[in-house]
């Protein structure tokens, strides 16, 4: 098998894929949350800050997770297939929402009455906060694994498998997360009474997030004993989960301190750090089953060929860059306080 840089192109492109998701959820996180919290916000001039705040940025967010969705039916067919057959209601769900939760973006602020715009932040609000969660049970779907025969096709029920207890904590600690994060988000951006609303309930919101987060650690390392093989094997990358753990623990003391932007970038990291934790556990399998190993879908087994891989590397060597500094570039325009304006 060729190598670049002494990496076969199967991991190099999952790394590719781990990196777009990581930029998904760090970045729609963010407004993820502030959605969740616009479910709070009484005074509609709050509500129309809270629009103008994720306003210019949602969309663009969003960007990620169409690359990534394709990176990742390009990359790996297989685990493609098979993912999205035993996860169809999930998934479904997923579209359903994100497309309500656009369409509340952009329909509030298109007529007066106060119960056309009640009724779009209510859409709004309800589908920012099933998002994470829906992802959240995908993920836990991922590393409890689904049941597949040797030839990779689901053999479970696709109405009701995907619901396990574990697969809720994780959609619970995926919405817990998020609202912090965006709670984080709009503190930087907002001022006055709106940034006291903010600044009074973030502690509770941080604490409920320990507490959904130190139970999901609980629950893997108790249930799934093997994710941790490669850490033992190799000790020095228990650094990772390290950094991922020390800097939640660390946005708590900044709060305190009112550091909200400090805050915000080890929220961040914590987001970041504990997928890069997830996917070194995991690897190289990219969807484990609860059958036996043969059925396992690995990033070998799934890929594409060599010469496709290439191509797509080639492509994503400019594409993931020119994603990157237009971000940049949007947050930088877009930064500092929001003001009430129409939106």
């Amino acid at each position: 098998m060729e190598t670049f840089l002494g990496i076969d192109y199967p991991t190099l492109w999952f790394m590719v894929i781990t990196l777009v998701f990581i930029g998904y959820i760090v970045l729609d996180g963010l407004d993820f949350g502030a959605g969740i919290w616009h479910l709070l916000l009484r005074k509609e001039e709050h509500k129309q800050t809270s629009f103008n705040a994720i306003g210019p940025i949602w969309d663009g967010n969003e960007v990620w997770l169409v690359i990534g969705g394709g990176a990742l039916f390009a990359g790996f067919p297989l685990m493609y297939a098979s993912f999205f057959s035993a996860l169809y209601i999930p998934f479904m769900l997923f579209l359903f929402v994100i497309i309500f939760r656009a369409a509340s973006i952009e329909f509030r602020g298109k007529e007066p009455m106060k119960w056309w715009k009640k009724i779009w932040d209510i859409f709004f609000g309800i589908s920012s906060a099933l998002i994470p969660l829906l992802l959240g049970v995908v993920l836990g779907n991922i590393v409890q694994g689904i049941e597949l025969d040797n030839n990779y096709i689901y053999q479970g029920n696709a109405l009701l498998d995907f619901l396990t207890p574990y697969s809720l904590i994780v959609g619970l600690t995926a919405l817990a997360v998020c609202i912090i994060h965006g709670g984080l988000f709009m503190l930087i951006k907002t001022e006055g009474d709106m940034h006291q609303f903010f600044k009074k309930r973030i502690k509770t919101a941080f604490a409920l997030c320990f507490l959904s987060v130190m139970l999901l650690t609980t629950y893997t390392f108790s249930s799934f004993p093997h994710l941790t093989e490669t850490y033992i094997e190799n000790p020095i990358l228990w650094l990772i989960p390290g950094i991922a753990y020390a800097s939640f623990i660390s946005i708590f003391y900044l709060i305190n301190r009112q550091k909200y932007t400090g805050a915000f970038l080890l929220s961040s990291l914590f987001i970041v750090s504990i997928i890069i934790t997830a996917t070194i556990e995991l690897y190289p399998v990219l969807l484990p089953s609860t059958g036996s190993e043969e059925s396992f879908i690995t990033v070998y087994n799934a890929a594409s060929s060599e010469k496709t891989l290439k191509i797509m590397l080639i492509m994503s060597s400019f594409g993931i860059p020119l994603l990157l500094g237009y971000t940049i570039f949007a947050y930088t325009v877009f930064s500092g306080k929001t003001k009430e304006l129409d939106y």
